[in-house]
């Protein structure tokens, strides 16, 4: 990137640097925002700004949020008997989007990974026990990734939960809709008969 200003660089390698974005990405993005009109440029770096200043986790479920307790935490329609576990603030997204869930979270902040050095006292697990110790709750969700990180945290914050009698699930896993069952891996398949209900 020799050939380019040293601002327009800066802009580029700053972009390289999300989540996704690779070298072309990033010089793409570079060059719509050059293109800009100079106010959306600003509302741009504003709402940026703003969001890395005013959001935060919520003291409760550990979401992501400009008020403490969130808006979930805080809306008394919700079924406060029902928490549903989650790796992280993208799931609490994805999980809203079914319209179908209507109970409490918790977001983990991770998954338990020996491998890469993450035990159970490096997530939100025991921010979760205190929660359950605090509130009457009928059951727990386990909605971690089905990846060997995923599965065994849910396992083993079943097994940290079961003793206080309070009803630990999981959520099935399986073939996609519109998936092609010679496509799918033994694991996903497994999951599917595993979750499978009757019709």
């Amino acid at each position: 990137m020799k050939y380019y200003a040293k601002p327009l660089t800066k802009l580029i390698n700053e972009l390289s640097k999300l989540p996704g974005v690779g070298g072309k990405s990033a010089q793409r993005l570079a060059f719509h925002i050059l293109s800009m009109d100079g106010k959306d440029v600003a509302a741009l770096a504003e709402a940026m700004t703003d969001a890395k200043k005013n959001m935060k986790y919520c003291s409760v479920c550990g979401n992501l949020t400009d008020t403490d307790p969130c808006r979930i935490c805080s809306d008394e329609s919700r079924d406060r008997g029902l928490i549903c576990v989650v790796e992280s603030p993208r799931d609490v997204s994805a999980m809203e989007r079914i319209k179908e869930f209507n109970g409490l979270y918790h977001v983990l902040h991770g998954a338990i990974s020996p491998i890469d050095g993450i035990g159970p006292d490096d997530i939100n697990l025991k921010q979760l026990i205190i929660r359950l110790q605090q509130n009457d709750v009928r059951e727990i969700i386990m909605a971690t990734n089905p990846n060997i990180e995923g599965e065994a945290t849910a396992m083993y914050a079943a097994r940290l939960i079961k003793p206080s009698g309070i009803k630990v699930t999981r959520i099935a896993h399986g073939v996609p809709v519109g998936g092609d069952l010679e496509y799918a891996d033994e694991v996903t398949l497994s999951k599917a008969m595993e979750g499978r209900r009757e019709l």
